[in-house]
């Protein structure tokens, strides 16, 4: 398994931006694929990004499309989501998420394709 260590949330008025970061420790982390997943208040684990190995491929979920970014630096083990042009509902908890075993690219926004979890951080938007 991968560590975790989530850091960039917090409160931010909607139209605005924040830059989520995702420090990596334990395993070879350029063999990595990185994922985002965020949960709001009363609702399910939802699929925002997916980057793999060697960058050059990403996955989006629909409500994010065009206005987050996600990114990562090998050299650095870390991944990131850059999210402009937040509103309201993107309002919950994020979590990076790794996958350091053989990666369906099929089930990119699957949450039990990744075998590793951080704690989660807080991003709220208001109106």
């Amino acid at each position: 398994q991968v560590q975790l260590v989530e850091s960039g949330g917090g409160l931010v008025q909607a139209g605005g931006s924040l830059r989520l970061s995702c420090a990596a420790s334990g395993r070879t982390f350029s063999h990595i694929t990185m994922g985002w997943f965020r949960r709001a208040p009363g609702k399910e684990r939802e699929f925002v990004a997916a980057i793999r190995w060697s960058g050059s491929t990403t996955y989006y979920g629909d409500s994010v499309k065009g206005r987050f970014t996600i990114s990562r630096d090998n050299a650095k083990t870390s991944a990131y989501l850059q999210m402009n042009s937040l509103k309201p509902e993107d309002t919950a908890v994020y979590y990076c998420a790794a996958n350091s075993l053989r990666f369906l690219s099929a089930r990119y926004s699957a949450g039990d394709e990744y075998d590793s979890w951080g704690q989660g951080t807080q991003v709220t938007v208001s109106s």
